[in-house]
Order: structure tokens, then sequence, then C-alpha cells
């Protein structure tokens, strides 16, 4: 089966370049980070999709058995990871769209992934963190949807926003401490495949802090427009009720 990996991995690299020059083709009007972005709604609605039915339901239980051999339809999902992981680091790299630390996420994320893929286990965990990180995608993306269609400053826009913070801080903050823990504690995992967790998780908190700013900025900013509103509301009745007299 090692053997018909790189087939595997190339064969998604292929299907998701596909996939890009059809979106490029279908909406020429657009940019390419549009293509892009529907590219990346693609993977993280499937890839969200599979891994958690790989990590709920197939099994094995991640916070369990790290370290476990890799199953067949792990490693299927794996593969069609990898080969979008190293469809987005090109594109990123060719159009230089992206921070050195998504780059170093993306990179990261590939050697883990190979890694996991050669030594045929650790797939359970590596499984987690790819739901871990793209449960939260579909909503980056559709903030940057709504940016462009130039509707997200709305209520849908703060309900995406919103939604984003508590899923990112919930699982990949979370959720994602405890499996670091379950990971570092097992005896299975090789010390390679722990580091590659921590520096990951060290990824999201630096990803956090950011979102932390963000979402600051945004409150203090919705409050200042609600008092200004509010201020402006109790002049007006104060200036109705002056004229009565």
């Amino acid at each position: 089966m090692i053997s018909s990996i790189p087939l595997r991995v190339a064969g998604s690299l292929v299907a998701w370049l596909s996939l890009y020059a059809w979106f490029s083709h279908r909406y020429k009007c657009r940019s390419y980070e549009w293509s892009c972005r529907l590219v990346t709604l693609t993977h993280g609605l499937l890839a969200t999709c599979l891994s958690a039915y790989i990590g709920f339901i197939d099994g094995p239980w991640p916070l369990a058995h790290p370290g476990s051999p890799n199953t067949t339809l792990q490693v299927h999902v794996l593969c069609l990871s990898l080969g979008y992981f190293l469809f987005d680091l090109g594109w990123c790299v060719y159009f230089q769209t992206e921070g050195a630390l998504m780059l170093a996420h993306h990179t990261v994320s590939i050697l883990g992934i190979t890694v996991s893929l050669a030594l045929s286990e650790s797939a359970t965990e590596v499984n987690a963190v790819i739901f871990g990180s793209e449960i939260t995608n579909p909503l980056l993306q559709a903030r940057w949807f709504l940016r462009e269609m130039g509707c997200y400053h709305s209520f849908t826009g703060d309900v995406v926003d919103f939604v984003f913070v508590l899923l990112f801080t919930g699982v990949r903050i979370g959720v994602g401490a405890w499996m670091l823990y379950c990971e570092l504690a097992s005896p299975e995992p090789r010390w390679f495949i722990k580091m590659g967790g921590v520096i990951m998780y060290a990824v999201s908190w630096i990803f956090m802090v950011s979102i932390c700013r963000f979402a600051r900025r945004k409150t203090m900013k919705k409050y200042h427009a609600w008092r200004s509103r509010r201020s402006e509301e109790l002049h007006s009745k104060s200036n109705g009720h002056l004229k009565c007299h």
C-alpha cells in the first residue's frame, strides 16, 4: 500500500488543480484568489466531514489511541489533504498572498501528513488535527466572500465572526490542548510526531492572539457605534421635550 501512496497524492494534487482551473474558467470575471478560495472552501467542507466520520464513527478514537497503525480510510483522507496542502502552498508562494505564519502552518501540515503516511502510523491524531484545523476554515472563507460581495458589515457577518471565534477557541485551543496532552502522555507516538503536535498547537495560539485582538477591536467598534446611536437618540428626545415647553 505504501508504494501507491505517492500516486494517490499526485492524483489528489491533479484533482485540486483541475478544480481550481474549472473555477477559474467558470468565474472569469473574478480574481484568481476567488477561485482559490472556492477550492479551499471545498477542501474545508470535505476534510471536516471525512475526518469527523473517521474520528467519531470509524475510529480509532484519537484521544485514546495516538500512535496507532493507519487504517485504509485514514490513508485515503490524508492523501486527499496532502494533495490540497501542496496545491495551496504552491499557490500562496506563487502569488505571495500569505505571510510567514500561514506558510509555516502549511509546511508543518505537509510534513506531519507525509511522515504519518511514510511510517504507516499516527494517522489517528493527524486526522484529528486536520479536523480541528478545517472545521473553522469554511467560516473563514465565508468571511472573505462576504467582504468581496460587500455584505460583511451585516448581521450575517457578525454571526460568521462569532461562530468562527467560538469554534476556534473551543476546538483548536480547548480540545487541542486535551489532544496534545494525550499525545505527549502516550508512549506510542514517536518523539518527532509529538514535536509536530507541539508546533501545530503553538501556531494555533499565535493565531488565537491575532483573533483576540481582532475580536476586541470589533467589539469596541460596535460598542462605540452603539454609544453614538444611543447618545443621538437621547439628544433627539431631549430636544423634542424642550420644544414642547
